[in-house]
């Protein structure tokens, strides 16, 4: 009963009240120093991504020549700037997610998309790893057409790879991007902060063709 509630979706209805003020975070990007609510740079763009604990998913992205800037928090849920431990509980609906703005002159967002399918294992459902629950589900957000189509392009195809290899169908979830909620100063960069902190960061092996 209770793997079953940690991993069924809340209803609207049912989800915390949360709170109509954004929650404090950090101001500067730990690594860069670069203000963590910058706009986004004319030129640049942005992705957003979930593939298990955001603590992981971050670093993976950090590390690409290209991006910019990278954030953790909370999206497509119901709670209005939730805290961390209220999306623990499963009650609001948001998966943990980390948005990346990023310069598409020296990297894709293919090259984007890439990271992400060969990162996690995208069959798992409402879990990644021991991680179990909604807000470690598998998910792309994306900002416009062409990142829409690209997302289900690359789902597809890597989804005949995993077949191959053995593996399920894919459960990630592909939606316009939703309300972004910045994730408490703490989670922000934190195996950057933490080098031996938990990360349940685990791919499948199996290529992603871009």
């Amino acid at each position: 009963m209770l793997f079953e509630k940690s991993t069924s979706m809340v209803a609207a209805a049912d989800a915390l009240p949360g709170r109509p003020e954004p929650l404090p975070t950090a101001e500067n990007h730990f690594l860069s120093g670069i203000p963590l609510k910058s706009p986004v740079p004319e030129g640049m763009e942005q992705a957003m991504f979930g593939m298990g604990c955001f603590w992981g998913v971050e670093r993976v992205f950090w590390k690409i020549p290209g991006v910019w800037l990278t954030m953790v928090g909370y999206a497509a849920g119901f709670t209005p700037n939730p805290t961390y431990a209220e999306t623990c509980t499963q009650k609001t609906g948001h998966n943990e997610v980390v948005r990346v703005i990023y310069d598409p002159k020296v990297v894709s967002y293919a090259d984007l998309l890439k990271a992400f399918w060969e990162g996690h294992d995208p069959t798992q459902g409402m879990r990644q790893g021991n991680d179990t629950g909604t807000t470690y589900r598998s998910g792309i957000y994306t900002y416009n057409e062409a990142q829409r189509k690209a997302a289900e392009e690359t789902r597809a195809s890597y989804e005949a790879g995993l077949g191959e290899a053995g593996y399920g169908k894919v459960t990630t979830e592909i939606l316009p991007a939703p309300t972004f909620y910045y994730a408490e100063e703490e989670h922000q960069q934190y195996l950057a902060k933490n080098p031996g902190g938990y990360c349940s960061m685990k791919g499948t092996g199996v290529t992603c063709a871009i």
